[in-house]
């Protein structure tokens, strides 16, 4: 099976900034340490936006992905972030083999 690579853009809202900023480094912690087939798993700022960040993800297969999302630190992030958000927009990838 092929490698899945999702790309989430998430932008904060202001007056939330500092709690899901530190949610974001909890989950990009946990998801480094604990989730099998994590191959990539990068959190990215924005430089023009403080508020705004890019995580690029490369996961061994669908079901490593799929066992992330129902992981307790990934659904922790979901529930604390959910109403917080400007912005969140997942785009799952598919490598062009040429």
């Amino acid at each position: 099976m092929s490698q899945v690579v999702v790309v989430a853009k998430i932008k904060i809202k202001e007056e939330f900034y500092l709690e899901v900023y530190e949610e974001l480094l909890k989950v990009y912690k946990y998801t480094h340490a604990n989730d099998e087939g994590c191959i990539q798993y990068d959190l990215h700022s924005d430089e023009d936006n403080k508020y705004s960040f890019v995580f690029v993800e490369t996961w061994e297969n669908q079901e490593a992905l799929d066992e992330h999302m129902k992981t307790e630190h990934f659904l922790t992030f979901v529930r604390k972030a959910a109403e917080k958000l400007d912005l969140l927009e997942v785009n799952r990838l598919v490598k062009i083999a040429i």
